[in-house]
Formats: C-alpha cells, sequence, structure tokens
C-alpha cells in the first residue's frame, strides 16, 4: 500500500486558502499565522517562468503548498496523460507538497472539456477509475485524494453516490478529499439529507478537507461556484464533519468575485474557530 505524507496531517487544526493568479498580489499582504498552508492548481504553474515562477516560490517558502487537480481526467475514456503525472510528480518533489487531490469526475474526451462531468455510478466505472488511480499513484510513489464532486445529472445510474464514491476509494485503495459544500449542493440538487450522507462516508479516508460558497439558481438548484462567502448550514455541516471523523486540514476555496483580503482571512478564522470548538468537546468527553 502506497503511504501519504504524514508528516503534514500530524497537525491536523490548520486552515488555508487557495493561491490563485488574480491574489498573488492580494496575499503578498498576508500577515504570519493568517493562514497555515496554500493550495494550487499545479497546472496553473507547472512550466511557468520569469516573475510568476519568482511569485510562486515566495509562497511555497512561506507556506506548505497541498495541490488540487483539474486535468487529471480520472474518470474519462481518453488514456491518462503520463507526461502530466511526471510533471507534477516534479512539481511536488519541487515544493515538498505534502498533498496531491483530484476530482472524482472527468474533464476530457478527445480535447479538454473544460469542465467536471460526473462518471456514470456503474460497478464498471469503479473498477476502470480505481485502475486508473491506481496508475498515477504508482507513477508519483505516493497516496492521492479524490474529492466528492458537485454534479447535476447522474447518467446511466446502476448505485448511489456514497456505493460509488466508497467503491472508488476502497478498490483504489486511495484518499478523499472531503467537500462539504459539495455535499450542501448535491442534497439540494438532487433532494437528500446532507447530514446522513456525510455521516456515511468511509471517514478513515478523509485527511483534508474544503469549504466554500456557492450560487443559489433556484430554491431546488444550487451551483458549485466557489464565488461567494460560505453559508450558515455549509459551516453548519463542516462542524459536523469534525464531529463526526476528527479534525482535519481544511481549505477555503475561492475563485472569483474576491473580496477583501480581511474577509478570507475571517473565513480562515471560523474554520480555526469550529477546529477548536470541535477538538474542545472532543477533550471534554
Amino acid at each position: 500500500m502506497i503511504e501519504n505524507n504524514t508528516d503534514w496531517y500530524r497537525n491536523k487544526a490548520q486552515a488555508g486558502l487557495g493561491l490563485r493568479r488574480g491574489l498573488v498580489e492580494t496575499f503578498s499582504a498576508l500577515k504570519q499565522g493568517d493562514v497555515d498552508f496554500m493550495e494550487v492548481a499545479p497546472e496553473n504553474w507547472i512550466g511557468v517562468g520569469g516573475i510568476f515562477a519568482k511569485q510562486l516560490r515566495s509562497f511555497s517558502e512561506r507556506y506548505p503548498l497541498t495541490l488540487h487537480g483539474l486535468s487529471l481526467n480520472i474518470g474519462g475514456p481518453e488514456p491518462l496523460d503520463v507526461e502530466l503525472i511526471k510533471n507534477i510528480k516534479q512539481f511536488i518533489q519541487t515544493h515538498q507538497c505534502p498533498v496531491y487531490s483530484e476530482h472524482l469526475s472527468y474533464c476530457g474526451d478527445s480535447g479538454h472539456l473544460y469542465d467536471l462531468m460526473p462518471i456514470p455510478f456503474k460497478r464498471d466505472a469503479i473498477r476502470y477509475v480505481a485502475d486508473r488511480v491506481q496508475q498515477v499513484q504508482d507513477i508519483l510513489g505516493q497516496r492521492i485524494a479524490l474529492e466528492n464532486v458537485s454534479y447535476y445529472a447522474a447518467p446511466s445510474q446502476e448505485m448511489s453516490e456514497l456505493e460509488f464514491i466508497d467503491g472508488v476509494l476502497e478498490s483504489a485503495d486511495c484518499d478523499l478529499l472531503l467537500d462539504v459544500n459539495n455535499i450542501y449542493i448535491n442534497s439540494i440538487n438532487h433532494d437528500y439529507n446532507a447530514a446522513d450522507f456525510l455521516r456515511a462516508l468511509p471517514g478513515h479516508r478523509a485527511h483534508y478537507m474544503h469549504i466554500a460558497g456557492h450560487y443559489e439558481e433556484a430554491e431546488d438548484l444550487r451551483v458549485d461556484t466557489h464565488g461567494a462567502a460560505i453559508i450558515d448550514p455549509v459551516w453548519g455541516l463542516l462542524a459536523l464533519a469534525y464531529k463526526t471523523f476528527g479534525v482535519k486540514p481544511t481549505l477555503v476555496e475561492r475563485d472569483f468575485n474576491f473580496p477583501p483580503l480581511a474577509d478570507l482571512v475571517a473565513e480562515v478564522n471560523q474554520v480555526r474557530a469550529i477546529q477548536q470548538t470541535a477538538i474542545q468537546q472532543t477533550a471534554g468527553r
């Protein structure tokens, strides 16, 4: 079994922000202690030079960088991009990145689709995805984490989303990136109980979490935008996740509609406050 990087995970009460190109200048004003780590999409930084390379290095020297990929296409019909995976491995080594995660979805078919498409919840899809995950882990020489994704249709469904997620993670022997906002979104869009869904996830594989805001399109439709403030029900799900599975390093995602830096740091501090409450409640049992 390929192991993950246990050193970084040892400090579970960590809260971070996603480093986006549009936030580089803003994040230069971060003070010591404002965030514990940052997350980047490696595809956006691999092979860049000049000022962008210097900016990235300035952050990787101050903070641990976790990686959350966009283009692995783990469920897609095309062969895996081995060159990309090797470049990611080199990026991990260069910047000593403790985590590499991707989406349990696909994003390409004879070209990049520039969206995260749902993998059919089917038994043969479990084996197909698991084999590809194992190939990635063998090349990288480390475990990866797959995120439970938001989706808006479930084509050719043979099983529940939960059964599919558990089947892939178990067959591939990889980790779970638990995204609490995606659980909330899917619970609205597909009419299920978010708390029950969260509790049923394979929590022993969840070592890292995401939380974000979204867009309310209609009463029964939410869109995963990462472009708004996090709402109270999603904060509540994060608290439940810590209560159920224990405190884990957690990233606040924001991809556009960037607010003032103080607002982003306030959301990071909200994560920390929920983490500390969960730790105190556990200690008091």
